[in-house]
């Protein structure tokens, strides 16, 4: 009997003891966080560039919706995206030291305006100014044929260093970087 009365108040204590430490997590984010790196392989450790952006989708809306042309953008969603040098290098011709800085744009509809900001830690455009501005420089838009619904950021290969790309729906934005 004492066997069974010690087994009732282990189980009975068990029950209780899981539902009061229950962790609750947040919902899962609908524009998660991405990076892209280069060299792109992950069996490369020593990296040159690394952005850190989340990935807004367009679900049936616009680019214009999300990133209106003419407007400073966050170059993403949720928290300012972050572009890390590990290196000094070259942006279009324009020396940009080793560091990290937030990322932002101004969508247009020929060309995109980059922006390199010194201040970080940034939720979406909110608080950004451009006496912060470290870098502007006019890129050219083109249009691709495959679309993306979810905002993407890669890395490619060029002869002489490489090129930031950025992608959503048809529009391509192309940033040359001289390493």
């Amino acid at each position: 009997m004492k066997n069974l009365l010690v087994l009732f108040t282990l189980v009975l204590s068990l029950a209780f003891t899981t539902s009061t430490n229950a962790q609750k997590f947040n919902d899962l984010d609908r524009s998660p966080m991405d990076m892209a790196t280069f060299p792109t392989s992950y069996k490369i450790s020593e990296k040159v560039v690394r952005v850190i952006y989340s990935r807004p989708q367009l679900k049936g809306r616009s680019i214009a919706q999300l990133a209106p042309a003419g407007e400073i953008w966050r170059t993403g969603a949720n928290e300012a995206s972050e572009i890390t040098f590990y290196k000094d290098v070259k942006i279009a011709g324009n020396d940009i030291k080793a560091g990290t800085y937030a990322l932002f744009t101004i969508p247009g509809e020929k060309e995109w305006t980059i922006i390199l900001n010194s201040k970080l830690n940034q939720w979406g455009a909110y608080t950004y100014e451009k006496a912060d501005d470290v870098l502007r420089v006019n890129v050219n838009a083109s249009i691709a044929k495959e679309t993306l619904d979810a905002f993407s950021i890669s890395f490619k290969e060029e002869e002489n260093g490489v090129s930031l790309v950025m992608g959503w729906d048809t529009t391509r934005v192309t940033v040359p970087v001289s390493l």
